[in-house]
């Protein structure tokens, strides 16, 4: 069974922030393979379904981001047998519109990451960050915390929907073929 989380921040005032790209992703992998997330748990929501004929479980952590790994070690309690686990989430580092798939390597900062390191003792998960640049002129909190821009918009669209073939693809075909497939900038024809 793989395990799919997307990571962000519960509420409605969150719910097109930079920051919640990790759920908008798990919401197109639901309305895609038609497995809603309805269940509802102290510290996360989650729907069981198939992608590609594998056993999923996709979910959302109603932790808040920075505790994300309490939402996490408690889906591995109750989830167990999972055997993979893919980690969706924005990523400050990338450009807007930028997709990058790898497995396993350190926080690089992400809090929602540093925590789910820390409550599961592992950092041998995949991840798939979504790039959302750097602030120009707000902090980063306030940064991550608004809405994608209007010219933005378009680029995380697109990167939401490169993330549902990344999961699809790394599910299916593996994570080498997925990183091969689609580690491509934004604007790129390949």
């Amino acid at each position: 069974m793989w395990l799919i989380v997307g990571l962000g921040n519960p509420g409605r005032s969150y719910q097109k922030t930079r920051h919640n790209l990790g759920f908008m992703v798990v919401e197109a992998i639901s309305s895609k393979f038609s497995t809603p997330i309805e269940k509802e748990t102290k510290n996360y929501i989650y729907g069981k379904g198939t992608v590609n004929d594998k056993a999923v479980v996709l979910a959302k952590p109603l932790t808040f981001m920075n505790l994300s790994g309490i939402a996490v070690s408690a889906m591995l309690n109750k989830f167990m047998n999972v055997e993979n686990i893919i980690v969706i989430h924005d990523d400050l580092d990338l450009e807007t519109g930028v997709l990058k798939i790898k497995r396993g390597g350190s926080s690089g900062g992400h809090r929602g990451i540093e925590s789910i390191i820390k409550e599961t003792g592992s950092k041998d998960f995949i991840r798939i960050k979504l790039g959302i640049g750097r602030p120009q002129s707000k902090s980063v909190e306030d940064y991550v915390l608004s809405p994608f821009s209007k010219e933005e918009q378009p680029l995380a669209k697109e990167c939401i929907e490169k993330a549902v073939e990344a999961v699809s693809m790394v599910i299916d075909k593996g994570l080498s073929y997925a990183q091969n497939k689609l580690h491509v900038s934004k604007g790129s024809s390949k």
